[in-house]
């Protein structure tokens, strides 16, 4: 056997179950990748590879006005003393943080090659070079007066913030993308200037909820524009909860192209969604006909955005043939809202947007403080020092004396004049020119000053209130710069509700609008005939069939059927046989049980209303929305067990209901005794001891009931109160005259 392998050491194992080290193990990545990748801080709005660049950039004085320097120069800091990762990682953050199509504000001022909203990448970072902007010197304002905390970096060589002091509303202006392990933050950009409007709101009203804040930022403001069609009730729910989404469109207008023509130019488009990729899915769409509405695409884009949508037809209506491509392409986008951040730069979290602002405050806060103990201690300094100068001024001989005959002029000026190490110091670094500079009133003048500037800001420090009224006047100064008349401030993504664009909008757009006389045979034969026909009286059947159902459209119209299985089905008028043959059956274009039998057919109104009912008597009010089916395997609406069967479907025209029986019993009573409903098995509209329905209508009981004889005479009856009664009563014998079928018509 062979001899086992010793273990390398002191032979000590210890054993740890997998199931365990798994779990410590997974923990320490997930939370890496939450902390230190994917959520950004609350405070300043950065992940730590933007920081990291930022902060870079600063040390290599990159500031704005300044020369530019090369990318590859950046990135080797960045990733040589803070960012130990992948170049092209940090290449590409910087990039982003460069792209004015990407940032709402950017942060670095790229100079080359950066990519472009087609979707194309940036140059080589040998070829581009990039500064700061003067929004992120805002973000770093500060950050030498002890304005945040530092820690070592990976290799403890050298310090890099915490956080940036962030005097700029960060995480809301620019927005944040970001996947971690287990969680997730999308957050689009917005308006500064009315963040910075909303955070003042908060100052004066520290417990406002969000939906306050709705009148300071109605909603994002994308740098690429477009236009925001999202409902206000679903805006104010997401900034109140930080889960939601936006709904954003393509900004176009119609240009007229002469003759009678046009064209549809797109000039901005949604958020993130990269041209190119746009402008070939419409391609692919039209070269798959699934744009029907649709004739050519073309991109005359040059600087600014322009698409060229040339429609199918004059006819076409723009606003339909919009609405059919934002139905189908990513002219209309969602751009979802999770402000999932890490509080503190700790704890992720869900902010509201009231609770974001409130985060960033705080931070302002935190920063005003230690930024004025800074200065109160570098004033303290000064002050010792110009305390020890004036010593010096009013004893220049001997001062002079000490330093150049004694061994330890610092011991000695210390002893002789009782001045601090620090003051000594200061003297015996003070160069000889100095001296001539030297006066009295000189040095008493900036004391005072100091002093002054010293009682200013430890009432600052010792004041609540005083810190506030300080932060709202930096964040005054700071909405000037970002102001709606600036072109950096003005919003570019404006509002709108989206056009109520009805289904029948887009059949009536493919299909040219003439008007037509539906035929239905007894044994279910359909055809469209062309133009209103008053005179059937012509027309052939197939073998002894004979007619059924004839009635008006228009090669737009939708034609419903109702089947005695209580379901409608949906038939498009253009696509009916013509007239000139018998023409087809209805049972091959639409799945029906072959039980089933053909109640009615008629056409579509939107909006329209009917009163259903079974053989037995049960019924109840639907509207024609509600029925209209997308499948050919129709809509259930009227309940009915077999051997039950639907009935009748009449138009609700007037205010009473008029229905008969087989038993010759007629009853009329109000509409309103029958529920409106959209599926259902409905109520009793009249009860019968043996038998069912035989005919019922709606009419206005002002204009009387009216029938058709036989010999088709019009009868009207106005004194109408025998007859009256309530729902699921009897009735009695109809007026004389009625005719021996019991139909009205």
């Amino acid at each position: 056997m062979a001899a086992r392998t010793i273990p390398p050491g002191d032979g000590a194992i210890e054993p740890v179950e997998l199931k365990t080290a798994l779990e410590e193990r997974y923990l320490a990545y997930a939370l890496s990748t939450i902390t230190q990748r994917a959520l950004p801080d609350a405070r300043d709005g950065l992940k730590p590879v933007h920081r990291r660049i930022l902060h870079a950039m600063r040390q290599l004085r990159l500031d704005p006005g300044q020369g530019f320097k090369k990318c590859a120069r950046v990135v080797g800091d960045v990733i040589g003393k803070f960012h130990p990762h992948g170049d092209q990682a940090v290449y590409d953050a910087l990039v982003r943080l460069a792209q004015d199509f990407a940032q709402r504000y950017p942060l670095v001022d790229g100079q080359g090659n950066f990519g472009n909203v087609d979707g194309d990448n940036a140059a080589a970072m040998r070829y581009t070079e990039a500064r700061l902007t003067a929004t992120a010197s805002l973000l770093l304002d500060g950050i030498d007066e002890d304005a945040v905390d530092f820690r070592p970096t990976y290799d403890g060589s050298e310090d890099e913030p915490s956080v940036l002091p962030a005097a700029f509303p960060n995480l809301l202006a620019n927005g944040s993308q970001g996947i971690a392990v287990g969680m997730a933050t999308s957050i689009p950009p917005h308006n500064a200037a009315e963040l910075l409007d909303a955070a003042l709101h908060l100052l004066d009203h520290p417990a406002a909820p969000a939906s306050d804040l709705l009148q300071f930022v109605p909603g994002p403001d994308f740098p690429t524009g477009g236009i925001l069609v999202e409902d206000p009730v679903g805006i104010a729910e997401a900034y109140a909860t930080g889960r939601g989404s936006f709904r954003v469109r393509a900004r176009w207008h119609k240009e007229e192209s002469g003759r009678g023509t046009y064209l549809v130019v797109i000039t901005e488009i949604p958020y993130g969604v990269p041209k190119s990729r746009l402008v070939e899915k419409i391609a692919e769409l039209l070269t798959d006909k699934k744009l029907p509405l649709l004739a050519d695409v073309r991109d005359e884009s040059a600087e600014d955005i322009r698409l060229v949508l040339e429609p199918r037809a004059r006819t076409v209506d723009p606003e339909v043939l919009m609405e059919s491509l934002f139905k189908l392409t990513e002219l209309e986008a969602r751009v979802s809202l999770n402000m999932n951040v890490l509080v503190r730069g700790q704890i992720p979290r869900v902010l509201s947007l009231a609770d974001a602002l409130r985060e960033w405050l705080a931070h302002r806060r935190d920063v005003l403080l230690r930024r004025s103990r800074f200065r109160l201690a570098e004033i303290a300094r000064r002050l010792e020092i110009l305390a020890g100068y004036l010593i010096a001024y009013l004893n220049l001989d001997e001062v002079i004396r000490i330093i150049r005959e004694e061994d330890e002029p610092k011991a000695t000026l210390i002893a002789t004049f009782k001045l601090t190490d620090t003051q000594a110091e200061a003297i015996l670094n003070m160069r000889l020119r100095s001296l001539r500079r030297l006066e009295e009133m000189e040095i008493r003048k900036e004391h005072d000053a100091l002093s002054k500037e010293q009682d200013q800001l430890n009432k600052l420090v010792a004041s609540e209130p005083a810190q506030w009224r300080t932060i709202a006047k930096e964040i005054r100064e700071t909405r000037k710069a970002y102001g709606p008349d600036t072109e950096l401030g003005r919003r570019r993504t404006s509002f709108a509700l989206a056009p109520e664009i009805h289904e029948d909008a887009f059949t009536e757009a493919l299909v040219e609008r003439e008007p037509i006389t539906v035929v239905v045979s007894d044994k279910g034969w359909i055809r469209a005939l062309k133009g209103h026909v008053q005179d059937l009286s012509g027309l052939q059947f197939k073998g002894d069939d004979t007619l059924a159902h004839a009635f008006f459209a228009e090669t737009t119209s939708r034609i419903m059927v109702f089947a005695s299985n209580g379901r409608f089905y949906t038939l498009d008028a253009s696509k009916l046989p013509g007239g000139r043959g018998h023409g087809e059956p209805i049972r091959l274009m639409i799945e029906m049980e072959q039980e089933a039998e053909i109640v009615r057919v008629f056409a579509y109104q939107a909006g329209g209303k009917l009163l259903v009912t079974t053989r037995e008597g049960r019924g109840f009010v639907v509207g024609e929305d509600d029925c209209l089916a997308n499948t050919r395997k129709g809509k259930q609406v009227l309940t009915v067990d077999p051997p039950e069967k639907a009935y009748a479907a009449v138009p609700v025209v007037g205010d009473t209901v008029a229905v008969i029986g087989d038993n010759r019993k007629l009853l009329l009573f109000p509409l309103n005794q029958v529920p409106e409903m959209a599926r259902g098995r409905g109520v009793r509209l009249q009860r019968y001891k043996e038998g069912g329905v035989s005919d019922l209508k709606v009419f206005a009981r002002a204009d009387g009931l009216t029938w058709e004889d036989s010999s088709g005479r019009t009868w009207t009856v106005n004194e109408l109160l025998d007859w009256q009664g309530e729902r699921a009563t009897s009735g009695r014998l109809p007026p004389k005259g009625f005719p021996r079928n019991n139909k009205f018509a």
